[in-house]
């Protein structure tokens, strides 16, 4: 089985929806946020806490595990999810962002990208149908294409350019054959309306199991993203999932699940979350400062969680302040599970058609500091 996705039910008064994804190692409820486990661990926190936090579906890098450990000892310990000890669902990234962003010097053409480790400085060359092999001894569930990523802002000829390679290299991997693996096609353009329209039309009648909105926070102003978003989103078939790449702030995830989109992935809550910042209902809290020193309240009253439960701010900020590392684990645990519960919650909201009212209570709140 590559795929089932089913839509359950649409809001009544927004494009927000609910849908159940059936993959290979299992089932994910959606609208869903990916937890980002780039080199195979989301960091600093362990898989039995993301299963605690109710994660269906974790996030890992081609690109970065083709480097380290290298596939062949990921295939020598069968395939990506035994040799991390997930055994739910998995999307790999292509890493087309990581080559364009993380490499020395690369050298981009039609047949692929030559380009230098951004570890060792060894050269490589990979095309797309490479990267699709990748993924397929990888054994992730949903398998993204090479995609070429413009940084913002780019001229017109620069994004056309990246988008017909983006929409040639989607289709060359299409040919690629996959027994029990999804493939998503992604849609760039930069933020040239007519050309976003262009590829998501393109990308649809080629008829993957999937489709993302790549290429954006990469510097564009928010009402650009969020017209991005509003103009592929209408384009792109209802019956498959859509999915945002790279957006985690709270308020542009719950603004992108109005207009539609149904999966996500972001590197904040364990990024903020190792730098003392959590996000809590009253709105994010940095740790580290001296407001919390007396504080022995949780890092927010109405969270569930492993650290809300046991551990005060102020004890968290004390770990913080002598580098203990147990104080970047609680942040980062919480705030994987503060993410994932504001998706259930939208989840429960889109079923009652009452999602507008939910996203404004949850940020009238979040935003009252």
């Amino acid at each position: 089985m590559k795929m089932e996705f089913k839509l359950l039910h649409k809001d009544k008064h927004s494009r927000a929806r609910v849908g159940k994804l059936a993959l290979a190692h299992g089932e994910m409820d959606t609208p869903a946020f990916m937890p980002v486990g780039t080199q195979g661990t989301v960091k600093a926190v362990q898989q039995r806490e993301l299963t605690c936090a109710g994660a269906q579906i974790i996030l890992c890098n081609a690109y970065h595990l083709f480097l380290r450990p290298g596939i062949e000892v990921i295939k020598k310990a069968g395939g990506l999810h035994k040799f991390i000890s997930w055994p739910k669902p998995i999307l790999t990234d292509s890493g087309g962002y990581q080559v364009f962003s993380l490499a020395l010097l690369r050298k981009v053409t039609d047949e692929g990208v030559q380009f230098q480790s951004h570890i060792d400085g060894f050269k490589h060359f990979l095309t797309p149908e490479d990267v699709i092999g990748i993924q397929k001894a990888l054994g992730s569930d949903i398998v993204m294409p090479f995609d070429e990523c413009v940084h913002y802002p780019c001229s017109k000829e620069q994004a056309r350019l990246a988008m017909e390679r983006t929409i040639d290299w989607a289709r060359r991997s299409k040919a690629v054959e996959l027994a029990d693996q999804a493939l998503f096609a992604i849609v760039q353009g930069a933020t040239y309306d007519d050309l976003r329209r262009e590829c998501a039309e393109r990308l649809v009648e080629e008829d993957f199991s999937g489709y993302a909105i790549g290429g954006v926070s990469v510097g564009e102003p928010k009402n650009l993203r969020y017209n991005t978003v509003d103009i592929v989103s209408v384009i792109l078939p209802e019956d498959k999932p859509r999915y945002l790449m790279g957006v985690g702030l709270p308020e542009d995830i719950l603004g992108a699940i109005e207009q539609g989109v149904d999966m996500f992935d972001c590197v904040v809550p364990t990024r903020y979350g190792r730098n003392g910042t959590a996000f809590t209902s009253q709105g994010k809290i940095t740790i580290r400062n001296s407001p919390f020193i007396n504080d022995f309240t949780a890092l927010d009253a109405q969270c569930g969680c492993y650290a809300c439960k046991n551990f005060s701010r102020s004890y968290i900020r004390h770990l913080f302040n002598t580098e203990e590392v147990l104080g970047l684990e609680l942040v980062s645990m919480h705030n994987i599970h503060f993410f994932l519960n504001m998706m259930s919650r939208a989840r429960e909201a889109i079923a009652q058609d009452r999602y507008a009212e939910f996203k404004k209570e949850f940020l009238d709140k979040y935003n009252a500091k």
